[in-house]
């Protein structure tokens, strides 16, 4: 293979994180040209409704399959919290990349955290993990829809529609905008979504061409964490619908994965934590998933 195709959407950040990609295959195969597809997506434009109401982050994938399967692209870059936890079709994730920050960022022109913000504060996010979250901090906050870009969701804090938003702190520090994190909200009081700050390259199961040139870029220790957080989340069959965290690190040998479901509409969230083998991140996210069950949890997935 001489000539790679990634599909991308078209948003500044999946644009830097096929351009990333793209680099590191140049790197790793020179003679190989890389070409971006881009291409937009039904979740890139339906603004006006939260994405839980238009179908779930899936919308972001859908067109970039089509076009692998048409024969337009060789694969495609995403960001790995976007992907379903169970691929449609005959898709495989070939690599995941080194993980970035994987923290939700608290970003503010007047207030430095969530603790600052006076009583009745509008804070942005259409995300219901950090909805719950929010609530179950300070259920006195007006909590208002954002959707769009990250320029697009910075924009609107600066023309003063909120008080505060809530993003991801990879994708601001992916597009240059590390300086407007005023607060990071981190683990282990706030979980991120499962996945959260690492990029996934899919392609078709049966390319092996593909694969093997993807094989350079996979991260194995990013992998086994988040293998294990999308393992909780597959058993708690979470979606974008349901406020469902999560977050693993390495200890030693060990894996050590904290698991929240929450309650968007009231702020009551279900926390628990559990320790297992690196080597089986599957059957630790899946003990995960059981002790929230156990807890309650089926009440706020329904």
């Amino acid at each position: 293979m001489t000539t790679l195709r990634i599909a991308t959407r078209k948003s500044p950040l999946a644009l830097w994180q096929s351009e990333h990609v793209a680099d590191r295959l140049r790197a790793a195969h020179p003679g190989l040209v890389v070409e971006l597809v881009p291409m937009s997506t039904r979740g890139d434009e339906v603004l006006d409704r939260s994405l839980a109401a238009i179908g779930g982050k899936g919308l972001f994938l859908k067109e970039l399959e089509l076009a692998m399967l048409r024969g337009e692209a060789d694969c495609a870059v995403h960001s790995l919290k976007d992907v379903p936890m169970e691929l449609e079709g005959p898709f495989a994730l070939p690599a995941i990349l080194t993980r970035a920050d994987p923290a939700d960022a608290f970003v503010s022109n007047l207030y430095a955290d969530v603790a600052a913000l006076p009583q009745g504060a509008r804070v942005g996010t259409s995300s219901l993990r950090r909805q719950a979250q929010l609530r179950a901090l300070r259920p006195d906050l007006e909590l208002r829809d954002l959707r769009g870009n990250v320029n697009t969701r910075l924009a609107k804090l600066d023309a003063g529609e909120y008080d505060a938003i809530v993003l991801a702190c990879a994708g601001l520090q992916r597009l240059g905008f590390a300086s407007r994190i005023r607060a990071r909200l981190d683990a282990p009081d706030w979980l991120p979504a499962p996945a959260q700050g690492a990029v996934a390259v899919e392609c078709r199961a049966e390319d092996p061409d593909t694969h093997a040139l993807f094989a350079v870029l996979d991260d194995a220790a990013t992998r086994i964490c988040v293998e294990a957080e999308r393992a909780m989340n597959r058993a708690l069959h979470g979606s974008c619908h349901v406020p469902v965290a999560a977050f693993a690190q390495r200890d030693g040998g060990d894996l050590v994965l904290s698991g929240l479901v929450g309650s968007a509409a009231d702020g009551q969230v279900l926390r628990t934590e559990a320790r297992g083998s690196a080597t089986d991140p599957d059957a630790l996210g899946r003990r995960v998933a059981a002790q929230l069950l156990e807890q309650g949890a089926g009440a706020f997935l329904a």
